[in-house]
């Protein structure tokens, strides 16, 4: 499964920190209009790297743990979407960009 919709923090561990593709964390929230319309963008990318690269998306406002969730990992602003391998973050990238140079800055870790 390339795009995770909505993960609690309770399956952040088995999605994410156990996964042994490249994941690609979308911090987002409803109310946040930037985060809406990276959405599509990023349903693109999971579908033409589904074989290497998976996206969970976790909405920082459905529970408390997201919140903390999102605190443990230093989100201040979204879109924020944090790449993780092999368990660790590797890297962070704040705000809107296109499907091409995504799937670019995505390419050099899977």
């Amino acid at each position: 499964m390339a795009l995770i919709q909505t993960v609690l923090e309770s399956e952040f561990q088995k999605n994410v920190l156990e996964n042994d593709k490249v994941v690609l964390v979308d911090f987002w929230a409803e109310w946040c209009a930037p985060c809406r319309a990276i959405a599509p963008t990023l349903e693109k990318v999971a579908k033409t790297m589904d074989k290497d690269l998976d996206i969970v998306k976790v909405n920082i406002e459905l529970s408390p743990d997201n919140k903390m969730l999102a605190g443990k990992y230093g989100v201040q602003s979204i879109p924020n979407m944090q790449v993780f391998k092999n368990g660790e973050k590797i890297d962070e990238l704040v705000g809107m960009r296109s499907e091409a140079v995504l799937e670019a800055e995505l390419k050099e870790y899977v």
